[in-house]
């Protein structure tokens, strides 16, 4: 069986998760694993998901409420150890900056654009498992 990546999806909008999930596919590029995704609608299902390990990158909407993404990711480059690299869904290209302030290691506006976001969270793959899954640990929380 071959290795997959897993990748969290953050949105409290199901609409948006189901963009995600649909631009990514089972593969966003033939030079990186499989992707399984870890579908979160909250804070604390990040944070806890994160904690638990064995996330290899994020996807986090910029628009959710109440915690957007920007300020999640803010959070979690903050607090996790070794925390996976993170896409940035913005609503608007002007949102840049913030997503800058946030810490965010890729950016892509809404609407989802399928190849913009698989493109991204392909590079992140690989920049973080070198090709394949990452190590199975448990982050910890400073």
């Amino acid at each position: 069986m071959q290795p997959t990546a897993t990748v969290l999806v953050y949105s409290d909008d199901a609409n948006t998760r189901e963009q995600v999930r649909l631009a990514v596919g089972r593969r966003p590029a033939p030079d990186v694993p499989p992707v399984e995704l870890l579908e979160c609608a909250t804070l604390p299902a990040v944070l806890a998901a994160l904690d638990e390990g064995g996330i290899d990158a994020c996807v986090l909407d910029g628009e959710a409420v109440p915690a957007g993404g920007m300020g999640v990711c803010r959070q979690i480059k903050d607090e996790i150890f070794q925390c996976p690299p993170v896409a940035l869904l913005i609503g608007r290209p002007q949102d840049a900056w913030l997503a800058t302030w946030s810490r965010a290691d890729a950016v892509v506006t809404h609407p989802v654009d399928p190849v913009a976001l698989a493109g991204a969270l392909a590079g992140l793959l690989r920049r973080r498992t070198g090709g394949g899954p990452a190590a199975r640990h448990s982050p910890a929380r400073v």
